[in-house]
């Protein structure tokens, strides 16, 4: 089956700077699934995959405009410390998640004092032209629940 409006489909992908180093993979974990078309997946990786199969391999440059988005201006803010999410203590570059009334964001640590951080809300690969190395794992038709909820469920996907 190939990869088309109203697929779930479910990849295994290799994010790289331009110079080959790697920044971030699934690795061992569970492929990603998502349901095509629905604006569920960066829009670079939609039409990089759109009309493959489970089994392709490909790999792609994709520009900072289809994947994280361009770098954004003024976009440091300040949040209390105790809101950073996945270290015990914080220092200057560090990656931190944060809930948003959007969900969880990641964010780079800018400066921490005892109380508050200020923080880069760009994402950490925002602004940057990457390599992407995907393999489709499965392709399946959508069921009428995942199309009425907009996004893939089970294994890779939503969790209800």
């Amino acid at each position: 089956m190939q990869i088309t409006k109203d697929s779930v489909v479910q990849f295994n992908y290799v994010i790289k700077e331009l110079d080959g180093t790697e920044v971030e993979s699934n690795g061992e974990q569970a492929a990603v699934a998502y349901l095509h078309g629905h604006n569920g997946m960066m829009p670079g990786i939609e039409k990089s995959l759109e009309g493959k199969q489970a089994g392709d391999k490909l790999s792609v440059e994709l520009p900072a405009s289809e994947t994280f988005g361009e770098l954004l201006e003024n976009s440091e803010q300040r949040v209390s410390v105790k809101h950073l999410q996945g270290a015990k203590k914080w220092s200057a570059g560090m990656s931190a998640v944060v809930n948003t009334d959007q969900g969880q964001r990641q964010v780079t640590i800018v400066k921490v004092g005892k109380f508050m951080a200020t923080v880069d809300t760009n994402h950490p690969l925002a602004g940057k032209t990457l390599q992407f190395e995907l393999e489709v794992v499965n392709v399946r038709a959508a069921t009428e629940e995942e199309l009425e909820h907009g996004h893939a469920h089970g294994d890779g996907g939503h969790q209800h």
